[in-house]
């Protein structure tokens, strides 16, 4: 693939280890909270001390609204955490846990006046690996890291292989 050329194997290592590896914490994440009986955001929810606090109070009053976003956060981080891992839809899947994973942040950020009843891990003043982690998905959404070694390569020969049939 012409895209590869322009990248070194090093640098294609380190971002399919970087895909990888996020990938399989978000999935393993998802599956937690999949097998654990009963498992609810409303903890998560009731900490959210900042920006996002009104709408977390929101989200915690409304038992149906509630049960939707425990459904998409548990299932989102499965279909994120596998598509990372497989390089399939790999931009959408890395956006969306950039997304996912900053909108963790908003709730409960590292800030000075600050405190959560439970305490965090990898939590720095402002800087978070919740933080970390977003970013590095944000990186991974800009560079075309499941291009490398993923099914997304795959697709991309596939839909190139159709073009040139049809010419």
């Amino acid at each position: 693939m012409k895209e590869n050329k322009i990248f070194t194997p090093l640098q294609v290592s380190v971002l399919v280890v970087l895909r990888i590896l996020i990938g399989w914490h978000l999935l393993y994440e998802g599956f937690s909270k999949l097998l654990i009986p009963n498992w609810s955001s409303v903890s998560f929810l009731k900490e959210s001390q900042w920006i996002l606090t009104g709408f977390s109070k929101w989200i915690i009053s409304h038992p149906g609204i509630l049960n939707a976003v425990d459904l998409l956060n548990t299932w989102g981080l499965i279909a994120i955490g596998a598509g990372l891992i497989l390089g399939l839809f790999t931009r959408v899947a890395a956006i969306s846990g950039a997304i996912l994973l900053f909108v963790y942040y908003l709730n409960n950020p590292p800030l000075i006046g600050l405190e959560y009843s439970v305490p965090t891990e990898g939590n720095y003043l402002v800087v978070s690996k919740t933080l970390i982690e977003s970013v590095a998905l944000a990186a991974l959404a800009v560079f075309p890291a499941g291009s490398f070694a993923g099914l997304d390569m795959l697709v991309s020969r596939f839909r190139n292989s159709n073009n040139k049939m049809e010419e």
